[in-house]
């Protein structure tokens, strides 16, 4: 029985978590826990390990594969996913290559193995390599390149190749410097200390008694900007997992936290205990639901392509089209425009993605600010970011993957700063 050659499941999994993304289009983070069901937790991780590096490298391995193939093979065609993820383990993760091919072969399930088995000795023979950097989807280049150059290129190309640092964000940001030491980690600014990847969260020093949370630094810079809370309210929309929610809180806002989503807002419920935060948590639509009086502050950290994640999740670049960015931007615009009306004058909206779409950042604002004259840009400064990372001409936050670059990088981000007029000109 093809079950009993050991490693297989584990293969089998990381197999499922490919043609659901590469095929479906589902997100790898909604697609795990069915696809590594039964598993064991190192075989579970070995599966995702598998399934991220193949996505990493995908345009470099099928590049190997088309070397070697007479005829193109379709991108969704079992034999190709399984020459993937074979390669991927020889390539990236070290597997000896006996291991691979025996592994390999039973997941072709009737279909071509001795194409398969053809192609891997083909190039293992040839001794095939892959490039120093993994190479770009041709859809995400044509969408990069012409909105921001060769620099970025390089530095996005440099971000995929490998996952990204542990950034933790603190409760007490006067604690900084302490919990660095305590940790044995590096502070970016205040409030951030960043880890080596691979650290056992739940583990560290701090965790249990809610010092601190897990928190991109660059997803971190949208609360900051809303400096001080003490005696404000604030509404953060689309809150769930809670890390805005959170910073919000220990700034000293009087925070609402909504999001539409219930099991998202266990998580965010579970943080704020873990942390021993507060907030009033909403379970509802931000289309649907209406506050009964206005805010100080609102966040919006809007639905996006999440493109600018794509160190931790390499499956955007695979999942995310042109179309798909279009009909995300059209709900950020109903979002920005049904929150503009909840900020008290004088008050602060900030609008966030984690994307590297200029429709989904830059072109958002600037619609923004054309259909809603009582709004202005409130400019963000540069001792309000990390070293090393400047607004741009109008005054926004554009986080780009060469940034950092040698203390970890950043993922991807745009943070725009609104005030609303005390009364309109």
């Amino acid at each position: 029985m093809t079950e009993e050659i050991s490693g297989l499941p584990t293969r089998r999994a990381a197999l499922r978590l490919l043609d659901t993304v590469m095929r479906m289009g589902t997100p790898m983070d909604q697609a795990t826990a069915n696809a590594t069901k039964g598993l064991s937790p190192p075989d579970r991780a070995l599966a995702i390990a598998i399934a991220q590096e193949t996505l990493r490298w995908s345009v470099d391995l099928d590049t190997l594969i088309d070397s070697k193939t007479k005829q193109v093979l379709p991108d969704d065609s079992k034999a190709r996913m399984v020459l993937r993820l074979a390669l991927a383990q020889i390539l990236r993760l070290g597997t000896p290559a006996h291991a691979a091919i025996a592994t390999a072969l039973p997941l072709v399930d009737g279909g071509p193995r001795r194409l398969v088995h053809g192609v891997l000795g083909s190039l293992l023979r040839a001794e095939v390599a892959l490039p120093e950097l993994p190479s770009l989807p041709e859809a995400v280049m044509m969408r990069w390149h012409p909105a921001w150059g060769d620099d970025m290129i390089a530095g996005a190309q440099k971000a995929l190749s490998e996952p990204p640092p542990l950034d933790l964000a603190l409760r007490t940001p006067a604690e900084t410097n302490a919990w660095a030491e305590r940790l044995n980690g590096v502070s970016l600014m205040p409030g951030h200390v960043r880890l080596p990847r691979g650290t056992a969260v739940e583990e560290l020093d701090g965790y249990d008694a809610g010092a601190w949370w897990v928190q991109d630094l660059a997803a971190s810079l949208p609360a900051r900007l809303l400096g001080d809370g003490t005696g404000k309210r604030a509404l953060d929309l689309c809150a769930a997992p809670g890390g805005k929610t959170m910073q919000l809180s220990a700034a000293g806002f009087a925070v609402t936290a909504l999001d539409n989503s219930a099991r998202r807002m266990d998580r965010l419920m579970s943080n704020l205990e873990r942390t021993q935060l507060n907030a009033e948590r909403v379970n509802a639509d931000v289309m649907d639901w209406k506050p009964s009086q206005p805010f100080d502050a609102i966040l919006l950290d809007a639905p996006c392509s999440a493109t600018g994640t794509m160190r931790r999740h390499p499956d955007v670049l695979q999942r995310i089209d042109m179309k798909a960015i279009n009909n995300l931007a059209a709900i950020q615009s109903a979002m920005l425009d049904r929150a503009a009306g909840w900020v008290k004058p004088g008050g602060t909206l900030v609008f966030a993605t984690c994307s590297l779409e200029p429709h989904e950042g830059e072109a958002q604002a600037e619609a923004f600010l054309a259909r809603h004259p009582e709004y202005a840009t409130m400019p963000v400064t540069a001792d309000e970011l990390p070293a090393g990372v400047v607004p741009n001409a109008q005054g926004h936050v554009r986080t780009m993957p060469p940034m950092l670059a040698e203390q970890g990088g950043l993922d991807g981000f745009f943070v725009a700063r609104f005030a609303r007029r005390a009364t309109v000109k």
